[in-house]
């Protein structure tokens, strides 16, 4: 059953204010092909704080807004610039009472900005999963049938991922970056992600490695093969902007 939230009820209803954020963007690059894959659209604020500066900051009836304002801004923004490729979103499953309510904001923003459903990635933390699983698969299974793509994000950080893997098959999954940091020159990391990303081939799940900082990361990655790849190496993110990616 969706978790009821009559806070959550009466701002989607009502229109609650977005607070003020700026969006950068970060490629994810497909080594194979030598083309961007898609943007990660990453929460900044006005300062240019972080995305867990700014979180840090909202108070929990305000995740709904906050949550509602990222979504429609990193649409508004890949329009803007014109991507040629999908902009991956990550959003908040605490701030969603029901996903085919809560979707009607993007969904206007989409329309409005003619901005194809099939080119937005919903991603979530595989944290995220802990504490509600059934409402994040619920939120997941809604988006997919809606025509969205779903990411499972920080793949290995947690200790839920086997567990939500077994539950939903996500479009993709994101080896979060602790997996990646040395795998150049660390077996057992070699061994753990050759495995992981296995196994997701098996399940139909592409893999994204994220947070590679070296080249020699990157081509250790490359051996297991992992083509999709995010990290410093490719691009920093970049406000307001596509970043320049170095391939």
């Amino acid at each position: 059953m969706p978790v009821t939230a009559p806070e959550h009820c009466g701002a989607c209803r009502e229109g609650a204010s977005a607070p003020a954020i700026r969006m950068a963007l970060q490629p994810i690059v497909d080594l194979d092909t030598r083309t961007v894959f898609a943007y990660e659209a990453l929460v900044r604020g006005q300062d240019g704080a972080s995305a867990a500066e700014v979180l840090a900051a909202i108070e929990p009836g305000g995740q709904y807004a906050f949550d509602q304002a990222c979504r429609v801004a990193a649409i508004e923004h890949a329009a803007a610039l014109d991507l040629p490729c999908p902009v991956s979103i990550n959003f908040l499953p605490g701030a969603v009472y029901r996903a085919e309510t809560c979707i009607r904001r993007t969904l206007a923003a989409a329309r409005r900005c003619r901005w194809p459903l099939e080119r937005i990635v919903f991603e979530v933390g595989e944290s995220e999963h802990v504490d509600r699983p059934r409402h994040l698969i619920d939120i997941l299974d809604a988006y997919r049938g809606m025509g969205f793509r779903t990411a499972i994000d920080d793949f290995g950080a947690g200790f839920a991922g086997l567990n939500l893997l077994a539950e939903f098959q996500p479009d993709l999954v994101k080896f979060d970056m602790g997996l990646v940091r040395g795998i150049d020159r660390d077996t057992a990391r070699r061994t753990i992600v050759a495995h992981a990303a296995r196994m997701c081939a098996e399940l139909g799940i592409s893999v994204v490695a994220e947070g590679v900082e070296t080249l020699d990361e990157s081509r250790a990655l490359r051996d297991l093969g992992i083509d999709l790849q995010q990290g410093f190496v490719f691009a920093r993110p970049a406000l307001e902007f596509a970043p320049a990616v170095r391939l």
